[in-house]
């Protein structure tokens, strides 16, 4: 199985060269790397031609999360089987990662992958939990089937640390080109529609978190409202999140009043940013 790997990037910065280390580290190799940068101002292009990678320099204000990865998807599509979306902020955990990650595919049913994502160490308490909620240690495949139990939910997948069979992603029509934000979920949705499956590979894992300030919070669920309001079948063919919403601002709770009681009262005043963010973006 040939296999390719896209990376958008935008002024990697310090990580950039433990990610290309950890890369190298890999026991499977990609044979294709395309690099598809924002016009970095720092060292990330000339640090990626100096590792082989194929780079392709865009202008800032033609980036968008969809049609930059589809952009991936079309300068690759002849050459692999399956693409790997990787971001610059995620590092591969080990040498295993990718091979791990790959080795979904022997299902023929499976369309598309995603590894575990595991808090930096040296993330804040609100980055670490959301990544320990999200990303557990159990793999599993979900089908349209589990919508029934799962809602919303089972659209999840992450294109920080994803992987796409090629074949499967043409045949229900790549990434949207115009979407700012959940590309991701749009393509597991579809690719679920189409009767195929999704791998949770709980043993394939990236170091990726993000410690988020209020007003990211804010921003952040203002363009999942939007995402919702715009692709309303998303909804209609899923339904919501069957309570997950709950789920974690429990689960967020009691993470902290084990580990960091003191930050309760921002716990509040996040969720709430959180909801009025949402519903902005939903009526936007």
């Amino acid at each position: 199985m040939k296999f390719g790997l896209v990376v958008p990037t935008l002024n990697a910065g310090n990580v950039w060269k433990s990610w290309l280390e950890a890369l190298n580290r890999q026991s499977v190799q990609p044979s294709k790397c395309l690099v598809i940068d924002s016009s970095s101002e720092d060292s990330t292009v000339n640090l990626a031609l100096d590792h082989g990678f194929d780079v392709m320099i865009i202008k800032r204000e033609d980036f968008s999360h969809g049609g930059t990865r589809q952009v991936g998807v079309e300068r690759l599509l002849n050459f692999v089987d399956v693409l790997v979306f990787l971001t610059q902020d995620a590092v591969l955990a080990d040498s295993r990662s990718l091979e791990r990650l790959l080795s979904a595919f022997k299902d023929p049913t499976v369309a598309a992958a995603y590894g575990r994502q595991l808090p930096h160490p040296t993330s804040g308490v609100f980055g670490a939990h959301a990544r320990l909620f999200n990303y557990g240690t159990k793999s599993h495949i979900r089908t349209l089937s589990d919508r029934a139990d799962m809602g919303l939910k089972a659209c999840f997948l992450s294109d920080s640390f994803a992987a796409y069979r090629i074949k499967d992603l043409e045949d229900v029509g790549g990434f949207p080109r115009s979407a700012q934000f959940g590309e991701d979920m749009w393509v597991a949705a579809k690719l679920l529609l189409a009767n195929k499956s999704i791998c949770y590979v709980a043993e394939s894992k990236v170091y990726h978190s993000h410690d988020y300030g209020i007003k990211d919070e804010f921003d952040r669920y203002r363009e999942v409202g939007r995402f919702h309001a715009e692709n309303p079948w998303l909804l209609e063919s899923f339904g919501s999140a069957n309570g997950e919403g709950k789920r974690f601002v429990f689960s967020e709770l009691k993470y902290l009043f084990q580990r960091a009681p003191h930050l309760l009262p921002w716990a509040f005043i996040r969720t709430l940013s959180k909801y009025l963010g949402y519903n902005v973006g939903l009526r936007a």
